[in-house]
């Protein structure tokens, strides 16, 4: 399983308390959080845990795969990207790595007003850009149509009618 984005390592910590994950990994670009995630997690630099990883890397690039990768978690990390990138995480997480199933969430950009949020507000100062439920559909069914995965959707939080839920999520199987 590997958190691709892991940030300070919260869903790391979590997914250690799972005996069925053999092997964990956190990828993040920031030095700095990966620190504070090793910290956090107690991982000793010169002792390392077998089971629990962290490595600087870019989910925009595969070379710090060493194994391959049969899960992977992209937490609220997707809309942190250039919007021109999005190719090169697709080629490098769907093309090269293939786990056989990747998970994506997204904030969900309709819901923002709902969250006190004027029109092209932002969530968060990191982000790149944010979604509506159509545009996320649409970015997750070509990239499961070009790289031979299947998809599915689901809405995260409470439920609005008209804007649907705060998070989108998108899991994809690969056939």
């Amino acid at each position: 399983m590997a958190d691709l984005g892991c940030g300070c390592g919260e869903l790391l910590q979590r997914l250690r308390e799972h005996n069925q994950f053999v092997r964990i990994l956190g990828i993040d670009i920031d030095a700095r959080v990966l620190a504070r995630a090793r910290e956090r997690l107690g991982i000793d630099l010169f002792r390392p845990d077998k089971r629990l990883q962290v490595r600087l890397g870019s989910f925009e690039e595969s070379d710090w795969a060493t194994d391959p990768i049969d899960a992977a978690v992209m937490l609220e990390t997707i809309e942190h990207i250039d919007p021109g990138r999005l190719s090169r995480v697709e080629s490098a997480v769907f093309g090269r790595l293939r786990p056989e199933l990747v998970v994506i969430t997204t904030p969900n950009k309709e819901y923002n007003a709902l969250h006190g949020l004027l029109a092209g507000e932002r969530r968060h100062s990191g982000h790149r850009f944010e979604w509506t439920r159509t545009q996320f559909r649409l970015w997750c069914c070509g990239v499961a149509e070009r790289q031979g995965y299947d998809v599915r959707f689901r809405d995260i939080g409470p439920h609005d009618s008209v804007l649907g839920s705060s998070t989108q999520m998108a899991c994809f199987f690969t056939r």
